[in-house]
C-alpha cells in the first residue's frame, strides 16, 4: 500500500478534496495547504489541486463522475509530459478502501487518503524503538480492513479443501491473521518499552518539568534547542520529530528544570495515532507546566491552537498549568496585527525562538515560575488513591511521609498550581460501588 513512495524519482501528486455544505472555502483552502505541506514533507512534486463542491461524498469514487473524468484527463496529460514518473492522488479526507480502489482505477493512478499520508510521514520519521513500534501498530491496523481491496483480482482461494481451514484459507484470511499476530507481538513489545520509560521517569521525579506542546512545525524543537543548548533535530517539515526528547534547562537553574519536546499535532490526526503515542505524550501528564507553542504568523493559528487544546484534553492533560507562547512573531510585519495579538492574549509570551533575547526572557520566566511559586503542603491520601499518590510523586518533592491503617500523610513541596491540582484530587470523595 505504501510502496508508491519507494521509487528513486519522487511521484507527482495531485491533491483532491470535496467541499461539503458545512465547510467554508477558507477551511478547505487551509486544509489543502496543510495537505500540500504533508506532500512536500514526503518529497512529492505537487502538480495541481482540485476541489469539488458536493452535498456528500460519492459512494463509489469519493468525487463525482464529472470531476473524476477531469482528474483522469489532467493525469493523462501529465503522464505524456513526464512518462517515467509515477503519479499519486492525495485525497484530503479518510476514504473507504473501495472508494480509493475505484477512484484509482478511473484515473489510472495510486490513491492515498490523508491518513495514509500522515502514517507514511510518521513511518519515515520514527527513530527510536518505541516510536517505530507505535507507528507500525497503527499502520497495520490501517491496512487490515484494506486487505480485501488489495487482494481483489489475485484469486479468492489457494489450493485446498473447500470449507476447511489451513491450506484452504483465503489469501485475505491468512493476511489478516498475520496482521493480528504481528500487532499482538508489537503490543507486547510496547509494554516492555513503556516499563523502561516508567523507570526512567521515576529517576526524575524530584525535578521540575516543562513540556513543549503545540501544532506540528510551530517551532517547538527550535525553542527546545535554544532553551537547553541541545542538538535536537530541527527542520522546516511537518512531524520532523516524533520522539519525546528531555533535556535540562541551560544555563542550569536551581531547582533543576527539565524541558521536554513532544510530537506535534495536526488537524484530523488519526485517532489511533493519538492513542498509540499516549505513552510518549504521558510526558505532558507528568509535567508541572506546559508551554503551548503557536506559530503566530500562520493565519490559521487559532484553529491550530484549538486542535492542540482538544488533543491535550483527549489524553487527560487539559487541566495542567499552561502558558501560551506566540512564536515566530518576527514574521509578522503588520504592527496592527501584533497589537491585536497583544490585546487578545495579554498573558501570552510573544517571542521568536530564533531571538537570543526572547529565549533569555522565556528562560528567566521559567526560573521565576519555579523559584517563586514553590510551596510546601500536607496531604492525606487514602489507600485507594494510588493514582493521586503517583501524580504527587511525579510532580512534587516528597519531604516526609507516614502511614497508618487509613492511608498515608505526606509533606511535599511543589509548584503552587500543581499542589492545587493534587489537593483537588486528594479531596475527591471515595468511589462507591
Amino acid at each position: 500500500m505504501f510502496d508508491v513512495f519507494d521509487d528513486d524519482a519522487p511521484p507527482r501528486a495531485l491533491l483532491a478534496a470535496v467541499q461539503l455544505p458545512n465547510v467554508t472555502e477558507e477551511e478547505v483552502n487551509a486544509s489543502l495547504a496543510e495537505l500540500y505541506r504533508l506532500a512536500k514533507t514526503l518529497g512529492l512534486e505537487v502538480i495541481d489541486r482540485q476541489v469539488q463542491k458536493l452535498h456528500h461524498f460519492d459512494s463509489a469514487t469519493y468525487m463525482g463522475p464529472g470531476k473524476v473524468v477531469e482528474l483522469a484527463a489532467l493525469l493523462e496529460a501529465d503522464r505524456e509530459a513526464h512518462p517515467k514518473r509515477n503519479q499519486v492522488v492525495l485525497v484530503d479526507h479518510e476514504v473507504r478502501p473501495s472508494q480509493a480502489r475505484e477512484l484509482g482505477k478511473a484515473v489510472k493512478a495510486d490513491v492515498l487518503d490523508r491518513t495514509a499520508v500522515i502514517l507514511e510521514i510518521f513511518h519515515r520519521h520514527a527513530k527510536t524503538r518505541e516510536a517505530r513500534v507505535q507507528v507500525e501498530i497503527v499502520r497495520l491496523a490501517y491496512m487490515a480492513p484494506r486487505l480485501r481491496e488489495m487482494n481483489k483480482g489475485k484469486g479468492s482461494r489457494q489450493q485446498g479443501g473447500i470449507g476447511s481451514k489451513g491450506s484452504g484459507e483465503t489469501h485475505i484470511e491468512l493476511d489478516r491473521r498475520k496482521v493480528r499476530d504481528r500487532i499482538a507481538e508489537l503490543r507486547e513489545d510496547l509494554v516492555r518499552i513503556e516499563q523502561e520509560r516508567i523507570t526512567q521517569r521515576s529517576r526524575r521525579q524530584d525535578l521540575r518539568r516543562v513540556a513543549l506542546v503545540g501544532y506540528t512545525n510551530a517551532g517547538k524543537s527550535t525553542l527546545m534547542r535554544a532553551l537547553t543548548g541541545s542538538d535536537v533535530y530541527v527542520a522546516d517539515k511537518l512531524f520532523a520529530t516524533l520522539d519525546t526528547t528531555v533535556r535540562a534547562l541551560h544555563p542550569p537553574a536551581d531547582p533543576r528544570i527539565l524541558v521536554s519536546d513532544t510530537v506535534g499535532f495536526i488537524r484530523n490526526l488519526p485517532h489511533d495515532l493519538v492513542a498509540s503515542f499516549k505513552s510518549t505524550l504521558d510526558e505532558t501528564l507528568e509535567s508541572s507546566l506546559l508551554l503551548h507553542v503557536v506559530d503566530a504568523s500562520d493565519p490559521a493559528f487559532e484553529a491550530q491552537k484549538q486542535t492542540t487544546h482538544d488533543v491535550l484534553a483527549e489524553i487527560g492533560a487539559g487541566d495542567t498549568p499552561t502558558r501560551l507562547v506566540l512564536n515566530k512573531c518576527d514574521r509578522i510585519d503588520d504592527p496592527a496585527r501584533l497589537a491585536a495579538l497583544r490585546a487578545a492574549y495579554p498573558d501570552a509570551w510573544m517571542i521568536s525562538a530564533k531571538s537570543e533575547a526572547d529565549v533569555a526572557r522565556v528562560h528567566g520566566e521559567l526560573v521565576a515560575i519555579f523559584q517563586g511559586a514553590i510551596e510546601e503542603a500536607w496531604f492525606v491520601l487514602r489507600h485507594d488513591q494510588g493514582a493521586v499518590r503517583a501524580l504527587m510523586y511525579s510532580t512534587c518533592v516528597v519531604l516526609e511521609e507516614s502511614y497508618d491503617e487509613d492511608g498515608g500523610r505526606y509533606r511535599v513541596s511543589g509548584h503552587r498550581e500543581v499542589l492545587d491540582r493534587v489537593r483537588a484530587l486528594a479531596d475527591a470523595p471515595a468511589a462507591h460501588s
